[in-house]
């Protein structure tokens, strides 16, 4: 576990899944970032590499080939190599081997980096594509944060603001982890142009608001005050808590990628938002997360 600090936050992050494990206030004396209690999800912040979400039946085809994924890809449970370490930014690395050409028929580097500036962290994504063949991927993040002030009884735990208040719509995963992209639904906000998280926002799962909808979403605390926002560019985002637990915690999740739609069996380099490198050229993507109490 490697750990960055300066005056305002300080992180740890693990080399199993190049993973962020905790994003500690300095100001607040608070800890942002989910603590990995199993019983109800057992991770921090995995990166979702090679895939977002799951594949139709756990497998997809490519060249004729059959090949198996579990959900969200393997990247996250691989041990990465720290490649750089200074006061104020870490940066690991991923790269393709045997074990991966086995559910994963490509060549590819895959570096993650965390930069810290005032109260901001960046989370850097580099993959590189070495072959002579087309590589193709998504890539997506999973950073769950604690509510402010959670209490179980609680009707409401918080809201989710956006840098857009019209024309919001989200769609949802219809079976087997995979999602029925036909049939979207409003983004209902209230009177402030905020979402409001009760126990019952993720009964059906993920909220996916796709086409670029999104560049900032912000997380307030149950009276109104903000409490964190990330910024990013992906086409997709997700948020997400695990249905029917009441949980502390609520992801937010910027994708370049998502699951499936439901019943597709066609070519891995069909797949909706899917991602695409030439030979030798790179794919480089961020996301910040801002404290802002």
């Amino acid at each position: 576990m490697k750990t960055l600090s300066n005056a305002y936050l300080t992180i740890r992050v693990s080399g199993k899944g190049a993973e962020l494990c905790s994003l500690f206030s300095h100001e607040t004396q608070s800890e942002y970032l989910w603590q990995a209690d199993p019983a109800y999800w057992k991770r921090h912040s995995p990166v979702l590499f090679p895939i977002v979400g799951s594949v139709w039946e756990n497998q997809y085809h490519y060249q004729g080939q059959t090949y198996y994924l579990s959900q969200h890809g393997f990247a996250r449970d691989r041990e990465f190599g720290l490649i750089l370490e200074t006061a104020h930014e870490l940066r690991y690395r991923l790269v393709s081997d045997e074990e991966t050409r086995k559910v994963y028929p490509f060549d590819f580097c895959l570096e993650i980096g965390y930069r810290l500036e005032g109260k901001r962290l960046e989370v850097i994504w580099n993959v590189k594509n070495p072959a002579q063949e087309k590589l193709f991927f998504q890539i997506g993040a999973h950073p769950a944060f604690y509510y402010p002030d959670f209490h179980t009884q609680d009707r409401i735990h918080g809201y989710f603001g956006f840098d857009r208040t019209e024309d919001l719509h989200y769609i949802l995963i219809s079976e087997k982890g995979c999602a029925d992209p036909a049939t979207s639904y409003p983004l209902v906000l209230d009177s402030n142009g905020r979402l409001p998280i009760d126990i019952h926002t993720f009964d059906k799962d993920a909220l996916i608001l796709e086409n670029s909808q999104l560049r900032t979403v912000s997380l307030y605390d149950p009276r109104g005050n903000l409490r964190l926002s990330l910024h990013f560019d992906a086409p997709v985002a997700g948020l997400w808590s695990p249905p029917g637990k009441n949980a502390p915690f609520v992801c937010i999740e910027p994708w370049y990628g998502r699951c499936d739609r439901a019943g597709f069996d066609g070519e891995f380099d069909r797949k909706d938002w899917i991602q695409a490198l030439g030979a030798g050229e790179e794919f480089q993507a961020s996301y910040t997360i801002e404290i802002s109490n």
